[in-house]
């Protein structure tokens, strides 16, 4: 199958409102594919469509080549999902709950579910209501990622999660990648996104304005440049796609448009460059280049 997940021009509205309109994405084996942007942007609401929660007043959702709204039912056999907000039975244990999900799947590694215990830490002999948000989202790791699913599709995962807890994550989304399943990842920890993702697609108000992989998408911002040189520099200003140029005791500081680096570079040259020091832009500063200048 070359693409497990395919969305072209996906509409939803709610009354008047279009949360959605004319998305498309498209997610292939073995990919993690990352999908960012504010509060009310419509992740959420996109993710239920592809689960088949939601029905799309238009366009075409398919998962594994089927319909996601109409046989939603055979496409959950090969999906794992685990929202930002887990709730789990009070009265069962985490284990229990853990055998539950598993089971819901065509199939699952009984050994793979052990480990995975083990591996986050987590306690199955306690009742759910025991539990903090984060091992209530340790529940829903563990059983995602016992199963024999071929798409994970991960809504904010880690939230309640600690450092080293977030990291056993991503050591298991790499696992999973590495097997050829498919990841479709709803993140706002944007160093998540940017660490595991192989594509990312920027959302805001329903439309997706960016999509592509981190080096396609760095084209977007500012790259930092910091320098030392052996005689003050003057005129940087003047170079084109400079910004915020900062001076301290020993380095010149700025940021500079991408497809400018080479003129400022070459202009600096001429004053004696001793050490230089070129960061990419992060996903961070991709997203806030979005989202900077349109609120309202």
């Amino acid at each position: 199958m070359s693409e497990i997940i395919n969305v072209n021009g996906l509409t939803k509205n709610y009354g008047s409102f279009t949360a959605l309109s004319g998305v498309d994405l498209s997610v292939k084996p073995g990919e993690v594919y990352g999908f960012i942007g504010p509060n009310g942007a419509g992740k959420t609401t996109t993710i239920r469509i592809l689960l088949g929660i939601l029905k799309a007043n238009s366009g075409d959702v398919s998962v594994f080549g089927k319909d996601a709204w109409k046989d939603a039912v055979e496409i959950h056999e090969n999906i794992a999902y685990v929202p930002g907000d887990v709730n789990l039975w009070s009265n069962l244990t985490g284990g229990e709950v853990i055998d539950l999900f598993v089971r819901l799947r065509k199939g699952y590694n009984e050994s793979k579910k052990n480990e995975l215990i083990e591996r986050f830490d987590l306690d199955p002999t306690k009742k759910c209501r025991t539990y903090s948000k984060g091992n209530r989202q340790k529940v829903a790791l563990i059983a995602a990622f016992s199963s024999a699913a071929d798409l994970y599709i991960l809504d904010e995962p880690t939230s309640g999660l600690d450092p080293l807890m977030e990291r056993i994550f991503q050591d298991c989304v790499a696992e999973v990648k590495n097997e050829g399943k498919a990841v479709f990842l709803s993140s706002h920890i944007l160093q998540e996104v940017e660490r595991l993702c192989d594509k990312v697609s920027i959302i805001r108000d329903g439309l997706i304005i960016e999509t592509g992989t981190m080096a396609e998408l760095r084209h977007l911002t500012r790259t930092s440049v910091t320098v030392t040189t052996e005689r003050p520099v003057t005129g940087l200003e003047h170079v084109a796609g400079v910004h915020d140029i900062r001076l301290t005791e020993t380095d010149l500081t700025f940021a500079i448009d991408t497809k400018e680096i080479n003129s400022a570079l070459t202009f600096l040259t001429g004053f004696g460059v001793s050490k230089i020091g070129v960061s990419p832009p992060t996903l961070e500063e991709l997203f806030m280049s979005h989202y900077e200048n349109t609120r309202g």
